[in-house]
Parts: C-alpha cells; sequence; structure tokens
C-alpha cells in the first residue's frame, strides 16, 4: 500500500512546488511508482513537468467537483514511473464549490483512496493557503512534508500550520504525522543561511531532514524547459541535493 504525502506551507515561494517536482522524479529515478498531485490552482507543478494545461480535458478539479473516475485524470510524464493528476485555473473556484457538498474535508481522500494501492508513494502539491483543498489534502495524508527557506522570516507562520496541523489530527484525521521539515534555498555563503538552520534544527530537532537543498541556478531554469532539474542536468547541485533527500524518504520508512 502506498504512501500519501502532502508538501505544505501556507508560505509562499518556499520551494514547495520545486520539491514536488524534484522528490517525485527522483523518487522515481530511484525505481519507485510514484504519482504527483497538484492541488494549487496556480498548475505550476503540472507546467513545470511539461504539461499543456490549456489541453487537458480532466484534472483534479473534476475528480473534486464532478465526481469522475479519478484514473481517467492520470497523465504519464517523460519519466519512468512518474504519473500526475494535472490541475487548472479552475481549481480557484473550487473551494467555493465544495462547500456544499457532504463530508467535503474528505473529498479528495475519496479520490485517492483507489489509487493507494498502484502506486510507492502519492505526493500531494498543496496551494500556499490553509484553505478547504489544503485540509482535504492534509486529510488525505498520511504524512506532510514542511518546506521552510532559509531566510530571515522562515520561522513565520509555521506555528499557524501545526496548529492545523493539531485540529485535522484530532478531527479529521489522527494517524497524520510530520514526514519532516526540509530547509531550502540554502546559500553556504550566507551567515543567515546558517542561521535559520540552526534555529530550525533546535525548534524539531530529528524532524529536520539531514538533506538540504542549496540555491541551484539549474533548479530555477528546469521547469522553464518542463522538465525535472533531473532530466535537465542530473550533475546539477540540485538534481544531487534531491536524489539524497529521496533517499533519505525512502530509508525513513
Amino acid at each position: 500500500m502506498g504512501k500519501i504525502i502532502s508538501l505544505a506551507n501556507q508560505k509562499g515561494g518556499v520551494g514547495k512546488t520545486t520539491t514536488s517536482i524534484n522528490l517525485a522524479a527522483a523518487l522515481a529515478k530511484l525505481g519507485k511508482r510514484v504519482l504527483l498531485v497538484d492541488a494549487d490552482p496556480q498548475a505550476n507543478t503540472s507546467s513545470g513537468l511539461g504539461v499543456d494545461i490549456q489541453e487537458l480535458d480532466s484534472t483534479v478539479y473534476e475528480c473534486l467537483i464532478n465526481g469522475i473516475d479519478p484514473h481517467t485524470a492520470i497523465l504519464p510524464t517523460s519519466i519512468e514511473n512518474l504519473y500526475m493528476i494535472p490541475s487548472h485555473i479552475d481549481l480557484v473556484g473550487a473551494e467555493i464549490e465544495m462547500l456544499n457538498l457532504e463530508q467535503r474535508e474528505n473529498i479528495l481522500k475519496r479520490v485517492l483512496s483507489p489509487l493507494k494501492g498502484d502506486y510507492d508513494y502519492i505526493l500531494i502539491d498543496c496551494s500556499p493557503s490553509l484553505g478547504l483543498i489544503t485540509i482535504n489534502a492534509l486529510t488525505a495524508s498520511d504524512s506532510i512534508i514542511i518546506p521552510v527557506q532559509c531566510e530571515f522570516f522562515a520561522l513565520e507562520g509555521i506555528a499557524k500550520l501545526l496548529n492545523t496541523i493539531k485540529i485535522i489530527k484530532s478531527n479529521l484525521n489522527p494517524a497524520l504525522r510530520i514526514e519532516g521539515f526540509l530547509l531550502t534555498m540554502y546559500d553556504a555563503r550566507l551567515r543567515l543561511s546558517a542561521q535559520v538552520h540552526d534555529e530550525v534544527r533546535r525548534h524539531f530537532g530529528d524532524l529536520v531532514f539531514n538533506t538540504v537543498i542549496a540555491r541551484n541556478v539549474r533548479l530555477s531554469e528546469a521547469p522553464s524547459h518542463g522538465m525535472s532539474v533531473l532530466e535537465y542536468d542530473r550533475n546539477s547541485k540540485g538534481a544531487k541535493n534531491y536524489t539524497n533527500l529521496a533517499k533519505e524518504l525512502i530509508k525513513r520508512q
């Protein structure tokens, strides 16, 4: 039975989508069967893997709102073992449409449950908010990875996210746990990066991944080519970082 992991942080620009794409790609290249679910209306994860979101008939929106069979929304990617359910701008209105649906917090769980046995990992890229779709993602998940940017306001907002996780554990998903905090955009030349690194480790201890994602030009360039960094430049620092993260995640199981 596969493991469902949400990548979430309501703070934008922390490397969440970059991590979703490249962790999924790294797990697939290590031989794991992976489904990547784009649950962000911006659909950056979808376009970052070369999906033309204007040409889609079925997306995560149709799965949530119209109740279509999720198998019909799954697309293969250019990476062997990696599949995805893409997003669409329509998803921006889904939260309002979901308000009147029964058990609205469990809709994504019902969508993903039939798929769990087909994959080793199902990764959900959440939008930078704590809205109903993110709550759906956390309710459907076994665990959560929280990317934290190595910058001055790194810990800002994490308390709110942790409180949301606590509420979801109490009311909707008692089994949800934190898989780990992932430090991103680390710059070894900056004293601030080292300070944030030390502060996050002091706060969260063993919950912080040993792997740190360094700032890397190739990581920034890859999405514009519709590729993961492992395809774009497999020898880059970014590709090596995400391969190490995937290995660390596999070891934690």
